[in-house]
């Protein structure tokens, strides 16, 4: 008799959140929120999971955060939640899409589904919202 079993880091996605205001560098973004972890498998079915974390990157400039674990708990059940700054550590501070404080880009938000985008339309077009500057 053999056993085929083996231990590997996952990660799981567990949705986006927002539009919010991102701490690194002052854009409209959005939250994507995921959680790692190790787990052993035996027979290629999960059975133990052990050292979960969870963190936040942002879309405007992909800073990476980690989050308080007892909001990623609350986010992992499905349950409402609101994610505050207090909430996450920068861990990361990213820089992609983002020219810098004198030539910053003008990003369009839509209030309603959260699309950005740097090119000036008056509507979103995956939604029909009025866009906002940001």
């Amino acid at each position: 008799m053999f056993f085929i079993c083996g231990i590997n880091q996952e990660q799981k996605d567990l949705g986006s959140f927002g539009p919010y205001i991102c701490g690194a560098c002052g854009s409209y973004g959005r939250y994507r929120v995921y959680i790692t972890y190790m787990c052993l498998s035996l027979f290629f079915i999960p059975i133990f999971k052990w050292s979960k974390k969870y963190y936040v990157q942002t879309t405007c400039c992909q800073s990476l955060y980690v989050l308080d674990p007892e909001i990623g708990k609350r986010i992992q059940r499905g349950e409402p939640v609101d994610i505050r700054p207090e909430d996450m550590t920068l861990i990361q501070r990213g820089t992609n899409g983002y020219r810098g404080w004198q030539n910053p880009p003008c990003r369009h938000v839509c209030p309603a589904c959260g699309y950005e985008t740097e090119e000036d339309f008056a509507y979103c077009p995956k939604c029909g919202t009025r866009m906002e500057d940001r």
